[in-house]
C-alpha cells in the first residue's frame, strides 16, 4: 500500500508542476495543461507505473482511491469553476445548446440503428443489447453503458469487448479535441458564440482563463478558499440529496444538484467576484485528468469480436459526422459542438477539462447541461432501443 499512496502523491504532485510550468514558459502555455496532464497519465499507463497485479488486494485497494477522488474532484472543480460564469448571459446561448442536444441524440440513434443493421451477426448473441448499451454510452457515457448492461442482462464478457473498443476508439478523439482539434471545428463552424457580442466584463474573457499568477498571494487566498468551501458543502448537499432519493451515490443526482447550487450561486455578485475560483477548479480537473489517462490500459483489446468493433466504430464515426453536419446547418459554434461531443461520448466530468484547453468557458455550462441530459434520456433510449430492434 505504501507504493499505492505514493502514486497518489503523484496524482497531487503531478498538477502542481504542470501547473508552475504553464506559469514559467511559453512553450507549457502553448501545449496547455489539460494536454500536459493526460500525456503524463499516458506515461503513467504505458510504463506500468501505476498498474498492480489483477486481483490482488493492492490492485483492488488502488482502485478504489483512484475512483474515490476522480468522484470527488470534478464534483469539487463545476462549481469552483462557474461561479465566476454570468449565467444570464448564457440564456442568449440556450437555442443553440437545445439545437446541438438534440442534433447529437439523433445522431447518434441514427449511427446505432444504421450500424445495427449492418453489422449485426449471429456469432454476438443479443446485438439488440449491444446497439442499446452503445446507444447509452453515447448518450450519457459509462453510467448508462453499465446501467443497461445490468438491466439488460448482458454477458460480462460481451460487455468488456464493446467497453474496451470504446476506449480505444474514444480516447484518441478526446486527445484530438483537448489537444487542438477543437481550432479544425473551429474553423468547419466558423460562428460566434453568441455570448460574446457586446461584453468586455474581465470575468467572462477568454484571456483570463488559467490565469495563475497570483494564486496564493493574501489578497487572493481568503477569497480562494471560500469559493472551495462552497463546494464542499454543494457536494455534501449533492450527496445527502442522492442518498436521500436513490439510497446510493447516484451521480446524476449529485451533478444535477451541485450544478443548479453553482448556477444560482454564481448571481449574487460577491461569489462572481471571488478571486482564483476557476484556476483551483482547473487544478481538481487537472488531478482527475491525469488518473483518467493513467486508466488506459492498451492490452485491453484482445482481438474480442471484430464485427462489435466495427460497429462501435461505425457509430461513433457517423454520429460526430452527422452530428457535425447538423450543427452546420443550424449555425452552431464549434466549441459548442465539441463540448456537446464530449457530454455526450464521454459524460459531463470530461467537459471541464475540453473548456479549459479551448479556454472559453462560456460552453461550460452548455456542455454540463446536455451531459446532464444525456445522463437523464440515455438509459431509456438504450431500453427503447433493445426493444424496438429485432
Amino acid at each position: 500500500m505504501i507504493r499505492a499512496y505514493i502514486l497518489i502523491a503523484l496524482y497531487i504532485l503531478v498538477p502542481v508542476i504542470i501547473i508552475e510550468c504553464f506559469k514559467r514558459w511559453t512553450w507549457m502555455q502553448k501545449i496547455g495543461t489539460v494536454v500536459a496532464a493526460y500525456a503524463v497519465g499516458i506515461i503513467f499507463a504505458l510504463t506500468g507505473l501505476v498498474h498492480f497485479e489483477a486481483g490482488t488486494e493492492a490492485a483492488i485497494s488502488f482502485g478504489k482511491l483512484q475512483s474515490t477522488i476522480m468522484s470527488v474532484a470534478v464534483p469539487l472543480a463545476i462549481p469552483l469553476m462557474l461561479f465566476n460564469c454570468d449565467f444570464k448571459l448564457w440564456t442568449k446561448a440556450l437555442p443553440k445548446t437545445l439545437w446541438s442536444l438534440v442534433g447529437g441524440i439523433g445522431a447518434v440513434l441514427v449511427a446505432v440503428i444504421s450500424g445495427y443493421y449492418i453489422f449485426h451477426t449471429p456469432d454476438v448473441p443479443e446485438f439488440n443489447k449491444v446497439a442499446a448499451m452503445m446507444t447509452g454510452i453515447y448518450t450519457g457515457g459509462t453510467m448508462n453503458f453499465n446501467a443497461l448492461g445490468a438491466s439488460l442482462g448482458v454477458d460480462k464478457t460481451v460487455m468488456a469487448i464493446v467497453l474496451a473498443f470504446e476506449m480505444v476508439l474514444t480516447t484518441p478523439y478526446i486527445f484530438f479535441i483537448i489537444g487542438g482539434g477543437y481550432k479544425v471545428f473551429r474553423k468547419i463552424l466558423p460562428y460566434e458564440d453568441v455570448t460574446r457580442k457586446g461584453r468586455t466584463d474581465e470575468n467572462v474573457e477568454t484571456k483570463d482563463i488559467e490565469n495563475y499568477r497570483g494564486m496564493f498571494d493574501k489578497k487572493n487566498v481568503g477569497g480562494m478558499f471560500a469559493g472551495l468551501g462552497l463546494s464542499v458543502l454543494f457536494l455534501a448537499i449533492g450527496a445527502g440529496l442522492a442518498l436521500l432519493i436513490t439510497g446510493t451515490l447516484n451521480e446524476l443526482v449529485v451533478i444535477l444538484t451541485i450544478t443548479t447550487l453553482s448556477i444560482i450561486a454564481s448571481f449574487f455578485k460577491k461569489v462572481r467576484e471571488l478571486p482564483k475560483t476557476f484556476e483551483l477548479g482547473m487544478f481538481f480537473i487537472l488531478i482527475f485528468s491525469v488518473i483518467v489517462a493513467s486508466l488506459f490500459d492498451i492490452h485491453s483489446v484482445n482481438g474480442g469480436s471484430l464485427m462489435i468493433g466495427m460497429f462501435v466504430a461505425w457509430v461513433m464515426i457517423v454520429a460526430a459526422g452527422l452530428h457535425l453536419l447538423l450543427c452546420r446547418i443550424m449555425h452552431v459554434s464549434g466549441d459548442l459542438f465539441c463540448v456537446s461531443q464530449i457530454a455526450l461520448l464521454c459524460s459531463p466530468p470530461f467537459v471541464p477539462p475540453v473548456v479549459g484547453a479551448m479556454k472559453n468557458k462560456k460552453v461550460l455550462i452548455s456542455g454540463i447541461v446536455i451531459g446532464l441530459v444525456g445522463y437523464a434520456v440515455g438509459t431509456y433510449l438504450g431500453v427503447a432501443i433493445a426493444l424496438i430492434l429485432p
